[in-house]
């Protein structure tokens, strides 16, 4: 009887060439894919650095400093620029951007667009959706015609502060460049009563992507387009704003026009600049 009892036993044990085969079959399947790794991080190199500057060195400072990129690029700028020159400080800043951290700021190809638009148009009003550090916000401001009143939101208190200093570092006083804090859904309802802004000739969406659809709708239904208005609204191919474009396509109330750019820094990833004209409620 004790015969049969080992013969059961060892029923469940693998013979020894099945159990070197399934120790030798990880390194095998790591190899075969060790191609397609490879070619993944060729091709999407750029988005891989943007991804680790962004992310994870960011973190790295923000812990190790205590301070946030917009107040460490800020303390730069402090430094390095020169005061009532906005020039001067948006190139300071493209400056500590390449060279030091990546800012996710407009950048200055970018920018060019803005500030040909901001001159050819002579908007009277401005409306900036998304402060960020202010880099947008100062090229506005240094192309408005005279009178030009240039109204910015931006939600985060700490943000907000930093790019506050810095647009009264340029020289621009509270009556040419007014700075909102407060979330774009909360403040559109209000801009006509609170901040007495009836119209907005020209509007720069640069905020997040994904509230561009809800706002620019608030603004239509709080009439805060007139009939000729430009719409700007930046990053709708990286990272993408479809529902967006979608609408202001298919809606029948604008005029659509993209500006085919790529990100300040890694040009090889492509973004765009939406330009829509406003024709009216329709």
């Amino acid at each position: 009887m004790g015969t049969p009892w080992r013969k059961r036993k060892g029923i469940g044990k693998c013979p020894a060439p099945w159990r070197t085969q399934v120790g030798t079959m990880s390194p095998a399947i790591a190899l075969a894919f060790l191609p397609l790794v490879v070619t993944l991080l060729v091709r999407y190199r750029h988005y891989f650095r943007l991804l680790v500057g962004t992310v994870l060195l960011r973190s790295l400072r923000d812990c190790l400093s205590g301070l946030r990129i917009e107040e460490r690029a800020f303390s730069y700028v402090l430094t390095h620029a020169l005061p009532g020159d906005p020039g001067h400080i948006l190139t300071t800043l493209d400056h500590w951007s390449s060279h030091y951290e990546y800012l996710s700021h407009m950048g200055p190809v970018k920018g060019q667009i803005l500030m040909r638009l901001v001159e050819e148009k002579a908007p009277a009003c401005v409306l900036e959706l998304g402060t960020y550090c202010g880099y947008s916000t100062l090229l506005i401001a240094q192309a408005l015609p005279p009178g030009g009143r240039l109204l910015t939101v931006e939600r985060d208190p700490r943000t907000a502060t930093v790019a506050e200093k810095l647009i009264r570092l340029a020289g621009f006083d509270e009556h040419t460049v007014e700075l909102i804090v407060g979330s774009s859904e909360e403040v559109i309802p209000c801009l006509r009563t609170q901040y007495q802004l009836s119209r907005a000739d020209l509007v720069l969406l640069i905020h997040r992507p994904r509230c561009y659809l809800r706002d620019l709708q608030l603004l239509e239904a709080h009439a805060l387009l007139p009939a000729g208005a430009t719409v700007l609204a930046d990053h709708v191919l990286f990272p993408g704003a479809p529902r967006f474009l979608q609408y202001a396509k298919s809606c029948g109330r604008y005029r659509c026009r993209l500006h085919h750019t790529g990100l300040p820094d890694f040009p090889a990833i492509k973004d765009g600049i939406a330009q829509l004209t406003y024709a009216g409620p329709g």
